[in-house]
């Protein structure tokens, strides 16, 4: 089976407000036993690491990565120092959070999470089957395509590229993209994946890493969604679920989850079957991250979608110390 736990890796020291709302919103809406908080680096004292430490469903749990990445390799029978090797070498936190987190839900099994998520509704019926799980999301570049050599299929996503940017700078452009999302071809996205321990899945794709050419190793994609994909094809034991479960804005159109609007009520911008709105912090609205403070969502709460499903998934927000001496939002009925 699938342990009721939710995983999240940062690596770093310095947390932003916008991922503590990531924890808070599984530890209070997911349903789940344990929200484990794996940070690479001690994180710094402060209101953020406060609000975490307060809820009693959060661990903040100090990761080693040579000593689970060891673990890794031992359990799965690969050669000493190689999945390792491939963690020291990489360049970006986003590169190492890839390994990362194939290796943690395959030593640990449960739900990992990236923190650009936020969690609407409970989790417990993504365990119910004990089925490893990925979802889907709206694409316009699936692998493979950008090195098409057949100019009709390159002009297509050219177009598709094009529509995907009128209606992102549209206002209220989500509504008018949603008719049109059937067209736009569906990709794996990894900030949402679910597997019981030593997963035979999870255990391929640690493997595809080690089996990688170098050269092809540090690219773009390679250790995260291509890898995945490319594994994926020959799983036999796998669920993929629809964008509109984790992904019901799809990339560069979630922007609009930070649009100002007049009137706003969370659950018009998801879907019914929504458990997880991901709000890709790496795309468009990256710029936003160090915006987002508890005074922000007070703000914004009536204001904007992402202050809004913030507000109507954590049951007492945190002020600007980290406290939660005032009131805080209700949850949404």
């Amino acid at each position: 089976m699938i342990p009721a736990y939710v995983h999240f890796c940062w690596i770093g020291s310095k947390l932003p407000w916008a991922y503590v709302y990531a924890a808070l919103s599984a530890a209070d809406t997911g349903g789940m036993e344990r929200i484990y908080f794996h940070c690479t680096d001690e994180l710094e004292d402060g209101p953020q690491k406060r609000a975490l430490t307060s809820n009693p469903k959060i661990i903040l749990s100090r990761l080693n990565p040579e000593y689970e990445l060891t673990i890794i390799e031992n359990l799965l029978g690969i050669s000493s120092g190689r999945i390792l090797d491939i963690y020291n070498t990489t360049t970006t936190p986003v590169q190492r959070a890839n390994i990362l987190r194939i290796a943690i839900l395959y030593r640990y099994g449960g739900i990992y999470l990236d923190t650009d998520t936020i969690t609407t509704a409970s989790l417990r019926p993504l365990l119910a089957d004990g089925t490893p799980f990925i979802g889907a999301e709206r694409i316009v570049w699936p692998p493979g395509v950008k090195e098409s050599k057949s100019i009709r299929v390159i002009a297509r996503h050219r177009t598709l590229s094009l529509i995907r940017k009128i209606f992102r700078h549209i206002p209220k452009g989500w509504k008018g993209f949603r008719p049109l999302e059937v067209f736009f071809p569906l990709g794996l996205n990894n900030a949402v994946i679910g597997a019981p321990p030593n997963d035979q899945w999870h255990g391929d794709c640690l493997q595809e890493m080690v089996n990688l050419p170098d050269e092809k190793k540090f690219k773009r994609f390679a250790l995260g969604t291509h890898l995945m994909h490319r594994v994926a094809l020959d799983a036999k034991n796998l669920k993929i679920y629809n964008p509109s479960v984790f992904y019901p804005v799809p990339p560069e159109i979630s922007e609009h989850i930070f649009e100002k609007t007049k009137i706003v009520n969370p659950y018009d911008i998801i879907y019914p079957e929504t458990c997880i709105v991901h709000w890709y912090a790496s795309v468009r609205t990256k710029e936003r991250v160090n915006l987002i403070s508890p005074s922000y969502i007070h703000d914004h709460k009536e204001q904007d979608y992402f202050s809004a499903l913030v507000a109507a998934s954590i049951q007492n927000l945190p002020n600007n110390d980290g406290n939660f001496n005032s009131v805080g939002a209700s949850k949404a009925a």
